[in-house]
C-alpha cells in the first residue's frame, strides 16, 4: 500500500509539474523573469522599472509575460511590455519582445505573427499563449 501511495504522489507531482502555471507574487521564479525582463527594458529605453504582471505563464523554461511596467515609486507608467522569456541553464532571459504596434506587419495582430512565432521557437509550449492573443497554430 506504500508504494502505491509514493507512486500516486510521484506520478501526480509529474503530471502537474509538466502543465502551465504562474508562478506567485514573491517566487524566486517570477522574480528571475521579471528581472529578465527588467534588464531587457533598462537596455533599450534606459529605465528602471517594476512591473504589474497582467498575465504570466510558464511552461517547459518558456514564459509569456504581458506586463505595464511603472517607475520604481509607481508615477510615471509606460508603454505594456510583452515579452517571450527562455530560461537556459536555469537562467531566464527576453527571447522576443513581442511588437504590439496596430497594424504593422510582423506584429501581433499580423495574422501570421503566430505561425511565424511558431517557426522561430518550435519548442515553446502553445499553453502559455493569452487565448484572446493568438489562435491555435
Amino acid at each position: 500500500m506504500k508504494k502505491f501511495i509514493l507512486f500516486f504522489i510521484l506520478i501526480s507531482s509529474f503530471v502537474s509539474a509538466s502543465d502551465a502555471y504562474t508562478p506567485p507574487k514573491g517566487s524566486l521564479e517570477r522574480a528571475s523573469i521579471m528581472n529578465a525582463l527588467r534588464v531587457e527594458v533598462k537596455k533599450y529605453h534606459n529605465i528602471d522599472v517594476i512591473f504589474k504582471v497582467q498575465y504570466l505563464r510558464v511552461k517547459d523554461g518558456w514564459a509569456w509575460a504581458d506586463t505595464m511596467p511603472m517607475s520604481k515609486d509607481g508615477k510615471n507608467n509606460y508603454e505594456d511590455v510583452i515579452a517571450i522569456l527562455h530560461k537556459k541553464k536555469g537562467v531566464w532571459s527576453v527571447a522576443e519582445l513581442v511588437c504590439t504596434e496596430v497594424e504593422t506587419e510582423g506584429c501581433i495582430d499580423d495574422p501570421e505573427y503566430f505561425q511565424k512565432l511558431n517557426k522561430k521557437f518550435p519548442d515553446i509550449p502553445t499553453e502559455i499563449i493569452p487565448v484572446i492573443a493568438s489562435p491555435v497554430y
